[in-house]
């Protein structure tokens, strides 16, 4: 099941970001985004780039402000570089962990900026905390596209991170043939070893006390041949 984690965009200008950013959204496993008063508005040029993600980019939600569009999160942090005072400024790796972390007591989102200008200080002051990417200072500003994709990968990395590991494939068992040629073999060595006589009245019930245990353990294929190939030899040198 997919975390309540949500995308917004504030007035969007550029339809090749929008389809951009819709592939990131599906190369990270994402899919919720809202946009907030697209400016974009011929959507043509973002299904040319939205490759194999056009259900991501026709599934995009629409608000016509940011309260609406986060009105339901328990948490929102905006991408922005300004320092505000009791707002902690995480970095994206620290974003990713924590939209995760807080995933699970509600929905929880994401905020970008336009191209041009960002957020406004309204909008800042509307989030609970702030993260920009450590970007060098010849060359400060992200494409909007860009910063999608590099906040979508660590909200994949710290899912991954937090998700349990896969169980590991359990050995293919024995047939029930198998353990019936494992029983001969052992009979045959303990017939050889002279510890069964030859003929019993009422079918061996020590063989089948003694080889209960190896039915119960659920013998895999492998230790199967492997009983086979040590009892057959141990018969061959006790004849």
């Amino acid at each position: 099941m997919s975390l309540p984690i949500r995308l917004v965009l504030m007035r969007p200008r550029n339809a090749e970001n929008l389809g951009a950013a819709a592939r990131a959204l599906k190369n990270c496993g994402l899919a919720e985004w809202t946009w907030v008063n697209p400016e974009a508005e011929d959507l043509a040029p973002a299904r040319r780039l939205a490759v194999h993600a056009e259900d991501v980019l026709e599934g995009s939600g629409r608000a016509d402000s940011l309260d609406a569009a986060v009105a339901d999160c328990v948490w929102v942090v905006g991408t922005s570089s300004r320092k505000v005072e009791g707002k902690r400024r995480l970095s994206p790796r620290a974003v990713g962990e924590e939209l995760v972390r807080r995933a699970a007591q509600g929905p929880v989102a994401l905020v970008f900026g336009d191209e041009r200008s960002g957020l406004t200080n309204a909008e800042v002051e509307r989030c609970h905390d702030l993260s920009a990417v450590p970007t060098a200072p010849e060359q400060p500003s992200i494409n909007l596209a860009q910063a999608v994709l590099l906040y979508a990968y660590e909200i994949r990395m710290a899912t991954l991170a937090a998700a349990p590991p896969p169980p590991a494939p359990l050995p293919v068992a024995a047939t029930d043939t198998e353990l019936t040629q494992v029983e001969s073999a052992l009979e045959a060595a303990l017939v050889s070893g002279g510890f069964l006589v030859d003929a019993h009245p009422r079918g061996r019930p020590a063989l089948r006390e003694l080889f209960a245990p190896l039915r119960r353990s659920r013998l895999t294929h492998k230790e199967a041949r492997l009983w086979l190939a040590a009892l057959h030899t141990l018969a061959k040198r006790l004849r």
